[in-house]
Order: C-alpha cells, then structure tokens, then sequence
C-alpha cells in the first residue's frame, strides 16, 4: 500500500499528459474516467463487471449516502469499499451539486446548505465541515471540498458571489480534512464562463494547497461550445503537478476535446444513464437499439468491440430485451457503454504516449461523424 497519494506524469503531447495516481488503495492511470455509483453502485452492473471493463477508479455521492443509507451506518459495516465490494479507489464528490439540483428544496448561507430530504422530506444540513466528515466516514481515497456550482446563465456579480463562497467553503473544507497521509483532497475552481473569476479562484486554490483540482460549474446549461471556450485557457490556470478533473464530463466528444487541453480526470452519468434507455456508444456514432431498424440486425453494437454484449449478443436480441423491458437490456448496454468509454481513455494514453494524438483525435472526430449511426 502506498503511504502517501501521489501524482505523476509520465509523458506529455501538446497539453495532453499521461499520468498515474497513487492512492492507499492501488493506483490508476490518466486521462480516466470514473463510473459513477452515486448510491454505492455503479447501475446494473456487478463490481467484477465495472472491473472487467477497465475502470481503476470509481465515484460515490455523499448526498445520496448521507441520506440512505447514511454515512454512520456506512462505517459502522466497514466503510464505503467493503459495503459495495470495490477495493479499488473511490473518489467521492462533496455534495455541492446537488446544492445547485435541488435548488426548490434547499437555502444557502454562509454556514452552508440546508435542505430537506428528497426521500423523506426530513431536514438536514451540509457545510464545509460536514461534508468532509462525511467523506472521512465513508473512507473516500479523494475527497472534494463543498461547493456552489451555479448553473448557465449566471450573470457576472453572481458567478462572483457564489466562487467566493466557494473559495471560502474550499478554507473552511481544507482546515476540516486536516493531515490524512495517503488521502487526497481536492480543491474545486469555479468562476462559470468569466475568465477572471476562474483565474481568481484558480489563484486562491493554489495559495491554499490541495493534492488535485477540479473544474466545476461546466456542463450546467453553457452548451459545448462555450465549455470548450472555457477550457482553452482554465487547466492552464491550474497547478501543472497536480491531477486535474473535470466535474461531470460528458459526451466522448467532450472528453477527448479536454483531454488535449490538460484534463486528467473525467465522471459522467451519460455511458450508464444512456445504457438503461437503450442507447449504445460505438466507434462508428451511437446506436439506439429501440429503433425497429434493428429488429432484424443480427450483427454487434460494434464489430471491433470485445465487450461482453458485442461478442455474444446481436443487435435485434437488444432491440427485443429493451422493447420486452428485460432488466438484461440496461446490464449489457451498460456494459458495452462503460466498456467503450475505458477504450476510449486507452486510446487516448497509448496515443499521448506514441505522440500521436493529434492523428488519434482526426480518426476518432471522423468515425464518429461520416459512420454515425444515428444519422
């Protein structure tokens, strides 16, 4: 087991960087992507499963935890690793978006959120300090700080106003977590699309010190063409030895646009969320086996796939699973989907490390485009 966490890039490509992380419980490569299991599960699928398609490294949510089953409870039955069966790391993020999505159920002040239950209407409270004591009792190997994450559009005076909460929450969250040799804490910029305010807080983060940096308040309503806008100058902002995450991206097209812009680290939904409504992520675009044209396909989601769903099922046996409303549909397509996305990041770090990925980005932007599926 490693004694500290540690951070290392290996090799660089314009601004892409492959690298490791080193946590308490095994190390993961970078650019990743994490699964996210927000209820301490990765949906419809089995840790060995999540495992076998190449994720080293998954998320938790602490709302969703403190609320059920709750962060004690969690500890008391051997912290957040053994209650799901992952022995891998887990990052777990703070809360803080939920504090945006729950706008009509919560009020923030200075001391933090209150908020009622969005399972029993019971009323609780998130601050700096108990959302890293919650993240402590769950055994998170990365933790996040509290934060505000405004949605799009946000006028200028607000964005400011909400990052300087943020900053504070972000002192207030760092002097909480303490020294934890072997754990992580990262810090979270934010600022929405103003250059100076993520410049702002990007400074005040650095002055405080975290082991890793994320870029919150992106994929909130701005449209891909503004966070992409965006993240042409806020990695840079960001101290260069330290991991760098991307909160809550996204598409694969956004994934890759940040990894050559200096992304390490990226969470999203979209592969398992996309999975349970019968959509399919490939190299050729995106196939939803709903469509009728696919009932009599006996062909793979992707020829060139080795996930479980493409060498044992055909396309025509998805389209009838999901039209049957079989619980076999969401575990294969989300298989397939998480599958693709760990292919993906392969395929990003093998090209940084080749310094090919400028070639690697022209033939991923033209498969995806001129054989999409959906078109």
């Amino acid at each position: 087991m490693a004694e500290k966490f540690g951070f290392r890039i290996d090799c660089q490509d314009g601004l892409a960087r492959r690298g490791r992380v080193t946590t308490l419980r095994g190390e993961f490569e970078t650019p990743a992507f994490m699964p996210v299991g927000t209820a301490a599960t990765v949906k419809a699928m089995l840790p060995e499963s999540v495992r076998q398609t190449g994720a080293q490294i998954i998320l938790g949510n602490t709302y969703h935890l403190m609320v059920r089953p709750g962060a004690e409870r969690i500890e008391s039955l051997g912290g957040l690793h053994r209650f799901m069966n992952w022995s891998g790391p887990i990052l777990t993020d703070s809360g803080g978006y939920q504090v945006m999505s729950l706008s009509g159920r919560r009020k923030i002040r200075e001391e933090g959120v209150s908020f009622s239950s969005h399972v029993d209407g019971r009323r609780l409270f998130l601050g700096p300090e108990e959302a890293i004591s919650i993240q402590r009792r769950l055994g998170s190997d990365i933790s996040m700080c509290l934060d505000e994450c405004t949605k799009y559009p946000v006028s200028k005076s607000e964005a400011e106003d909400s990052m300087r909460l943020s900053m504070r929450w972000a002192d207030r969250s760092k002097r909480a977590f303490g020294e934890r040799p072997g754990f992580a804490l990262f810090g979270i910029q934010q600022g929405s699309v103003y250059r100076e305010l993520r410049e702002e807080s990007a400074r005040h983060l650095a002055g405080v010190g975290f082991d890793g940096y994320a870029i919150g308040g992106l994929a909130v309503g701005e449209g891909p063409e503004q966070m992409v806008s965006v993240l042409d100058y806020a990695p840079q902002q960001l101290p260069a030895d330290k991991p760098r995450y991307l909160m809550g991206v996204g598409k694969p097209e956004d994934i890759v646009a940040a990894v050559v812009r200096g992304i390490d680290m990226f969470d999203c939904v979209l592969p398992t969320r996309s999975g349970r409504t019968g959509q399919a992520f490939t190299r050729l675009g995106n196939v939803n086996v709903k469509n009728a044209r696919y009932a009599d396909d006996g062909g793979p989601l992707d020829e060139e796939c080795s996930c479980v769903a493409c060498r044992s099922y055909s396309r025509a046996y998805l389209h009838h699973v999901f039209k049957a409303k079989e619980i076999i549909s969401s575990m294969l397509l989300t298989w397939h989907n998480l599958h693709y996305y760990q292919s993906l990041m392969s395929g990003l770090r093998c090209a940084i490390k080749s310094g090919a990925t400028g070639d690697f980005v022209k033939e991923f932007k033209e498969a995806r485009s001129a054989g999409d599926l959906e078109a």
